[in-house]
């Protein structure tokens, strides 16, 4: 299984900052030690170009963060000090979706991002850490390309992931699936094609209980080709900008659950991390390398059945 990697492209914060950049380069290390038990490979993403992000983003908006004429309120409401640091994190990270998505459509059937995620950014804006939205990025890569007509995304960040309900609406190539936190960030939320909002304490049996209902419903709907699955860590209990309470192993049956959806229709599915903000870092990590480690057992199981 392809998994695409760009921890090293570290995007710089001042002291105290509230985002874990810490876990990309955590997850890198446990995977690259598990790598080749798992029948992992990893590789560096390309940068998202210019062409890849006005897919889905406004040139204006995509010139202005490129070379830092962004104003003040805008970086405010992506909440990170521009710098061209930032943006080519912002452009692998997008890369990083894009490639797992075209692998996962050309054979492997399933292929990771280790970040990606970014569904607070809208058409002509960014917010919630999210500059670019990787997911709608990839979505249209591979439709330029030819390899998908009509994609699912599945959105299970603790988050309502509104940057992508704007890009999807009106586009009925695109559908987008949300399962979050009903009292929680963003505020305003625009319709996603399916959105379920949850109340705070939700925990695993109840959680579990709405993914397998709603997800055959965003299934059958979208009438997709492929799939790309965020698969936040948030919805973990004591995350600290969350409001759900899954277990660890609740998480882990939530991607057992959405990988043999996905196996059943025959989806070929990018899975990426989306967010997760536990105080301990290591337990973001787990939570991360869990659904990589789940995400390669799918890909066996898939590589058994081609070659039977």
């Amino acid at each position: 299984m392809k998994a695409f990697y760009c921890h090293h492209f570290v995007l710089p914060l001042p002291d105290g900052h509230s985002f874990p950049m810490a876990k990309y380069s955590r997850l890198h290390e446990r995977i690259a030690a598990a790598a080749p038990a798992l029948g992992i490979t990893l590789h560096e993403p390309p940068a998202a170009s210019d062409a890849d992000l006005q897919r889905a983003h406004a040139p204006d908006y995509v010139r202005a963060m490129s070379d830092g004429s962004a104003d003040a309120a805008m970086m405010r409401r992506i909440g990170f000090p521009w710098s061209a640091a930032m943006v080519e994190r912002s452009r692998r990270s997008s890369g990083g979706t894009m490639m797992a998505l075209r692998a996962a459509l050309e054979g492997e059937g399933v292929a990771v991002n280790l970040a990606g995620g970014t569904h607070h950014a809208g058409h002509a804006r960014g917010g919630g850490y999210c500059v670019f939205n990787d997911a709608v990025v990839a979505a249209r890569y591979v439709q330029s390309l030819g390899l998908a007509r009509r994609l699912l995304v599945v959105d299970l960040d603790v988050h309502q992931g509104n940057g992508t309900a704007e890009l999807c609406a009106g586009d009925d190539t695109l559908f987008a699936f949300s399962m979050h936190s009903a009292r929680n960030y963003p505020a305003v939320k625009p319709l996603s094609d399916l959105d379920v909002a949850l109340p705070d304490g939700t925990g695993d049996a109840d959680y579990l209980d709405a993914l397998a209902r709603h997800l055959p419903e965003a299934i059958a709907r979208a009438g997709a080709d492929a799939v790309v699955y965020l698969a936040g860590a948030d919805p973990f209990v004591g995350d600290r900008l969350g409001h759900l309470a899954l277990s660890k192993r609740g998480l882990a049956e939530r991607d057992r659950q959405v990988l043999a959806a996905c196996g059943r229709h025959g989806l070929p599915v990018a899975v990426c991390m989306a967010g997760g903000y536990a105080p301990q870092v290591e337990d973001i990590v787990d939570i991360h390398e869990a659904t990589v480690r789940l995400a390669a057992g799918h890909w066996r199981a898939l590589a058994g059945l081609a070659a039977g």
